[in-house]
């Protein structure tokens, strides 16, 4: 081994692994860190990683992409994870790990190495996309292989190699942030039924004392993208930028849950995720006006299947491959407008338009029946129901049973 890439946070983690990696390698270290909009003063993690030991530090701007093509690939796919998840770490793994081995091969290393620990989801994220773009490359996991036990082990190795860090023992929950959303984890919400503190939540306003009137957006769709916001065209990364204040102002986008990872352990995790919660309330509701019925329920398992490869780790995947190029085509039609309404916490859809609509107020309205032949109802009740009337009088006995739990 020559040379390890390390990606690094400059937290608590990573800063200790960083001296431990020469401790135990004796090899040149360079630190990677990927600007996926955490919005840290990578100045001073520049500073700090050279300082601890680092031969470079890769700060890498990776914002645009990791919005343009994976955060806006799986708005297409309303892809959610588990009912409430919307994948705000799961997405910006892929993307971090593609511009890891990227750096890596273009500054000579020959292993990556992760602070992800043994029990997570992150670990099989990292190292199934290096297994996909660069199998050549070996990937070193010290949570995996060292001696210590639990972050306490390392605020004494941290204290006895003068390592700084930016948390301290009274607050030692993990939390990751970037762009789309913040994560918190681990510490003292553990305990599943302790509410979290008020002073946790760095992004959203309390949705208690959010504003007392409410505040509408418009949201503009092009083939599925977000374009623009309450008639204004705006980039990619402006567009999530401008919408994640407009919906922390509001309370917007806190969920709390359990889930399951990969791995088989459940995992208690506290997300502020508001400007992609109203992106994607916006393009489901688009999406109801646009899309033809079947293609719509086929889009609701090809988004439960692609949350799933997201989350599990598999964005490399050649069925992920597979999974985005279907889901592409459908979104070709998913043009329009949708407006929200913001209020103490809540999203509510107050209208939708598009050129595209399927919708038709003349075909669907009750006080209109000519524009529908209501006769053809019957039959097709007939006809759908043949076989619930053929196993009916088969069965007897079974239908008696049923009707007498009734």
């Amino acid at each position: 081994m020559k040379k390890i890439l390390l990606a690094y946070s400059g937290g608590l983690d990573t800063s200790c692994i960083l001296t431990w990696l020469k401790e135990t390698y004796g090899v040149p270290i360079v630190a990677y860190c990927a600007d996926v909009g955490q919005n840290e003063d990578f100045d001073k993690v520049h500073a700090k990683a050279l300082a601890t030991g680092a031969e470079a530090c890769v700060i890498d701007d990776l914002k645009s992409a990791f919005v343009k093509e994976y955060v806006w690939s799986a708005l297409k796919a309303n892809a959610i994870y588990e009912f409430d998840y919307l994948l705000g770490t799961a997405l910006a793994r892929p993307c971090i790990a593609a511009g890891m081995v990227k750096a890596a091969l273009l500054h000579g290393c020959d292993a990556i190495a992760h602070g992800c620990t043994g029990k997570g989801n992150d670990q099989v994220r990292f190292e199934l996309a290096v297994k996909s773009l660069a199998p050549s490359l070996e990937v070193i996991a010290p949570w995996r292989t060292w001696k210590f036990q639990g972050r306490q082990d390392l605020f004494e190795y941290a204290e006895a190699h003068s390592i700084p860090l930016p948390i301290t023992k009274d607050k030692p929950y993990s939390m990751d942030a970037n762009l789309m959303h913040i994560s918190y984890e681990g510490g003292i919400l553990e305990d599943a039924w302790l509410e979290p503190p008020a002073e946790m939540f760095l992004w959203t306003t309390d949705p208690l004392l959010a504003p007392n009137e409410p505040e509408t957006v418009t949201i503009e769709f092009a083939s599925g993208t977000p374009v623009a916001v309450n008639g204004t065209k705006y980039d990619a990364v402006q567009i999530l930028q401008i919408l994640n204040e407009l919906a922390a102002k509001h309370g917007v986008g806190r969920i709390d849950l359990v889930e399951n990872r990969y791995i088989g352990i459940k995992s208690r995790g506290v997300y502020e995720t508001p400007g992609y919660t109203l992106l994607m309330k916006a393009h489901q509701t688009i999406e109801s006006l646009t899309l033809d019925k079947e293609t719509a329920h086929l889009k609701q398992e090809l988004g439960a299947k692609f949350a799933t490869l997201v989350y599990n780790g598999y964005w490399f995947s050649p069925e992920m491959q597979v999974l985005k190029a279907g889901i592409e085509p459908t979104q070709l039609c998913v043009s329009g407008e949708v407006r929200l309404k913001l209020f103490k916490g809540s999203v509510q859809v107050v209208g939708r338009k598009s050129a595209n609509s399927l919708y038709s107020s003349h075909v669907s309205s009750f006080e209109n029946m000519s524009s529908f032949s209501t006769a053809d109802s019957g039959g097709f009740i007939n006809i759908n129901g043949l076989r619930l009337s053929t196993w009916s009088k088969a069965n007897g006995s079974i239908k008696e049973s049923v009707l007498a739990k009734a």
